[in-house]
Formats: structure tokens, sequence, C-alpha cells
């Protein structure tokens, strides 16, 4: 599951979950955006039975965050860690497995999407 955070429920969400986060800043009329949103639903899946959560931010219709992660440019990626710190920023599109690898090392691993698949 995806979950929509905001401005106005971030800061009870992060205070109360004890799991990596990632989240992604997006805007509705940006295309990579529209992109990286099909992947989350793929993440989401992927890490289903790991303590990670997957969220997305509307940058434009919450400024609060978007001033907080000093968004200047979308699609923006975030992963915070269990300690509530911010562990990894990424501008602009990666490939899905760009995204996989910056949780995993969040989470102390160390092979991707595709290594896992082929080995």
């Amino acid at each position: 599951m995806v979950i929509d955070l905001s401005d106005d429920n971030y800061s009870q969400f992060i205070e109360s979950t004890d799991k990596v986060v990632f989240i992604d800043f997006y805007s509705e009329t940006c295309p990579p955006c529209q992109t990286l949103l099909t992947y989350l639903p793929v993440l989401s899946q992927h890490y289903k039975e790991e303590d990670v959560v997957i969220g997305k931010v509307t940058a434009s219709e919450n400024p609060k965050l978007a001033n907080k992660f000093m968004v200047r440019s979308v699609p923006l990626t975030v992963v915070i860690g269990k300690d509530k710190m911010v562990k990894k920023a990424e501008i602009g599109l990666l490939d899905l497995d760009g995204y996989i690898k910056m949780i995993d090392k969040e989470l102390g691993k160390k092979r991707g999407f595709f290594s896992k698949l082929f080995g």
C-alpha cells in the first residue's frame, strides 16, 4: 500500500512509525513524476514483508513538507531511516532498481532487484 502524506498528517505518521520510509515528492504535471508513481505500488509489493513504508507527497499542495525537505525540483525521493533521519535523497527519475538500491542500503542489504532475480 502506498500512503498519501501531507502537511496535516506527516508529523504524526513519522513519529508513530518504526519503519524505513521512502517518500516520493511529485507534481501532477511532471511526466517523470508520473512514471515514478507507477513504480510505487511495485515497491510497496516488493517490501510488503519488510519494515518499509512507501509514501507520496504532492509537492505543490503541501508547502510545509516541500519546504522542510527543500524540494526545488521534482521528482524528489527521500529515504528516512528508523531513527527518523534522512539517509538518502535523489532528484530526478531513476530506474526501479535504483530505488530498490536506495531502500536496500538503509535496510542493510547489498543486493538489488535484478541481482535477486538473476543471481
